[in-house]
């Protein structure tokens, strides 16, 4: 735990030169990729253990509530992005661990609700997480996108993920932090791409919405 060696400001400081060491074209590029879910009403799957589990429920929350203007919130006719985190229904989760195994508690839920062309983002520290490994890899046979967002040296993770979203750190806590932040600026791209503000206001540029048949 790299903070119970540093000072406030240095372990801020270790985490801003953390920042610089991301490749901001995948950060970019899974906004990208998420927005064009929302455009085909295709669903975005989340998932994780621990605090990378918590992110997945927080990316989830903000993704679903928080691209939308507020003032389309009561607009029924406004499409809506389809995303959902796996870590969230407990009784679900236990009754598979508790009676198949805990690797296999996102991937069930995957059989149950996942289509080809559907997105998977998955959150793990280490990259070995056997639960979101085995998402992962019944993702990829069936024709999922599928995302591994990682710290440390990526593991088996960053390997067998379609994209990848790298924080090469090796402390828990600081790579989880990084995440979100990521994260956070995914959701205010995703909300600049639908509601056509900021950076993304120049409407030739922007493709309509369109529904998958």
């Amino acid at each position: 735990m790299i903070g119970s060696q540093l000072t406030p400001r240095e372990y801020f400081d270790s985490c801003s030169q953390s920042f610089d060491k991301l490749d901001v074209t995948a950060i970019e590029e899974l906004g990208r990729q998420i927005h064009s879910a929302w455009q085909d009403g295709r669903f975005v799957f989340i998932c994780g253990n621990g605090g990378s589990g918590s992110n997945a429920s927080h990316l989830c929350e903000d993704l679903g509530k928080s691209s939308l203007d507020p003032k389309d919130f009561t607009n029924d006719e406004m499409p809506r992005l389809k995303v959902l985190s796996l870590t969230d229904n407990t009784p679900y989760i236990l009754a598979w661990a508790n009676d198949e195994g805990f690797e296999r508690v996102f991937v069930e839920q995957l059989k149950n609700l996942a289509s080809p062309g559907d997105m998977l983002i998955t959150i793990s520290g280490s990259g070995n997480s056997p639960n979101v490994l085995r998402a992962v890899e019944w993702a990829g046979t069936h024709e999922l996108v599928t995302w591994g967002i990682t710290g440390f040296d990526g593991g088996r993770l960053r390997e067998i993920a379609d994209f990848n979203l790298h924080v090469p750190l090796a402390d828990m806590g600081m790579v989880e932090s990084i995440h979100l932040v990521a994260f956070h600026w995914v959701l205010d791209d995703v909300y600049a791409r639908i509601n056509r503000v900021g950076r993304h206001a120049a409407t030739a540029d922007q493709p309509e919405i369109r529904r998958a048949a």
